[in-house]
């Protein structure tokens, strides 16, 4: 019976490669002499420090830029609050969503049941396994998926005939 799984991926190569473009700018730009600016990456969490919130705006705006260049969807990142650390400056803490949460896939589940295609859907840990009996119900529903689906990056993989 043919297959597919829906999942949400994102490539920690290109993060990285990202980060430390990121870092090399805001070390050399005029506007961050001298100020604390920076970001780290640990496991699937940045940590993005500066001086004051303007500065972390723009720490943030270069991030993004990167990983735009790089082919990262930024929408795989969840920012957190801002935290004030000692005087003025501030954190705030991203981190990288990888995998499909409980919540989406349950949405997932329920559109393609509630589209009527003749393909079933499960959840199968952090990914979503659609299966049906023609690959033309696949295709239709990996369509329905890409056009309901947009607050979040989902990618289509292990495809069995």
């Amino acid at each position: 019976m043919p297959s597919f799984d829906v999942v949400s991926e994102v490539n920690q190569v290109e993060v990285r490669n990202a980060l430390d473009q990121a870092n090399k700018e805001i070390s050399t730009r005029y506007d961050f002499k001298g100020s604390d600016a920076r970001i780290e990456h640990k496991d699937k969490e940045l940590t993005l420090y500066a001086d004051d919130d303007f500065k972390l705006k723009q720490v943030t705006d270069v991030l993004l830029g990167k990983l735009t260049k790089r082919g990262v969807d930024v929408r795989a990142l969840e920012f957190g609050n801002v935290a004030k650390i000692s005087g003025d400056k501030v954190k705030q803490v991203v981190t990288i969503r990888v995998g499909i949460e409980q919540e989406l896939a349950k949405k997932i589940v329920k559109l393609i049941k509630d589209s009527r295609m003749k393909v079933q859907a499960s959840i199968q840990g952090d990914a979503v396994r659609v299966s049906g009996g023609k690959k033309d119900e696949l295709q239709s529903a990996i369509a329905l998926v890409k056009k309901s689906i947009t607050e979040f990056p989902v990618q289509f993989g292990n495809f069995r005939d």
